[in-house]
């Protein structure tokens, strides 16, 4: 009995570990407990981003599948320099986007198209894209190129900050901002061709 209440205790402990202390005795020990803590927290929110890129139900189960595996793999090499959440969502973003390559043999998905880097200036505010319709959105996102529907996504969908943005992409800080306002300007000319005249 003191067994099981000993280990009832040390279950319920390890829910409030931090990613980074669940790495570590993942690593100390080799236990799969402390991954399947990994996996509850974050296998629903990679679902979420792979459904998002993918849009496709079964493709998007199959490449959380495939994701949480490669997490997995790579524990090892998390460094710690970012957050966890961030670098899982790096590779969650990287497997779709060479997903969506190789199906659409699309080699321009997320190759930045940046000559000039330069501090930006963004006119766009933020309010005009956070206060469009849900029906109105998903039009929008649908049109828009994969690589600003990606960015756009990663900062009002997900709340990442331009450095965590860079992290993700592989692309400074400087470039991310390029990348925001020039797919921001899409944003509002898609809108505006769709929707400009609706009431």
């Amino acid at each position: 009995m003191l067994k099981f209440l000993f280990a009832l205790l040390s279950k319920s402990k390890t829910k409030t570990l931090s990613d980074e202390e669940i790495i570590a005795e993942y690593i100390r020990t080799q236990n799969n407990y402390y991954f399947e803590i990994l996996y509850n927290r974050y296998s629903s929110k990679i679902f979420g981003k792979c459904l998002t890129l993918l849009k496709d139900e079964y493709k998007a189960q199959d490449a959380t599948q495939d994701i949480m595996m490669k997490i997995l793999l790579n524990l090892s090499k998390f460094s710690g320099k970012s957050k966890f959440s961030t670098w899982v969502y790096s590779i969650t973003y990287n497997f779709c986007i060479d997903a969506i390559r190789k199906r659409k043999k699309d080699k321009s998905v997320l190759v930045d198209d940046i000559s000039i880097v330069a501090d930006v200036e963004d006119e766009i505010s933020d309010k005009f894209i956070l206060e469009v319709k849900l029906d109105q959105l998903k039009v929008i996102l649908d049109e828009i190129p994969m690589a600003d529907k990606t960015v756009l996504l990663m900062k009002y969908m997900d709340g990442m900050s331009i450095r965590d943005i860079s992290e993700v992409v592989g692309k400074s800080e400087s470039a991310i901002k390029m990348k925001i306002k020039r797919a921001k300007e899409k944003f509002v000319k898609t809108h505006d061709n769709h929707f400009k005249n609706a009431v």
